[in-house]
């Protein structure tokens, strides 16, 4: 069994993730390792912010092809999960103190 932080590499800040996390629902993105699961991913969540889960979604999002001249490389691949919070339940990544 992994700890929290081995299954949530990083939350993903990007405007769309700021979007699901506007509406009724409280909706926050984790970049996660490719061979993490919906349940280590659900239970990672729970115990590192002390919320209640309601659903993950989880996809991989494949790594693009970059150029630097006539070189050619390619980013890594990397698994992405959207995790829907209970009724009332929210997680703080901006860090706005109120």
């Amino acid at each position: 069994m992994r700890s929290p932080h081995q299954v949530l590499l990083r939350p993903r800040l990007t405007e769309k993730s700021a979007e699901l996390g506007k509406d009724d629902q409280s909706t926050v993105v984790f970049e996660v390792p490719v061979d993490a699961t919906k349940v280590e991913i659900r239970s990672a969540v729970e115990s590192a912010f002390n919320v209640e889960v309601d659903g993950v979604r989880t996809m991989i999002v494949r790594g693009k092809i970059k150029r630097r001249g006539r070189f050619v490389g390619k980013q890594a691949n990397f698994k992405k999960a959207i995790v829907t919070l209970a009724q009332g339940e929210e997680i703080d990544l901006y860090g706005s103190a109120v």
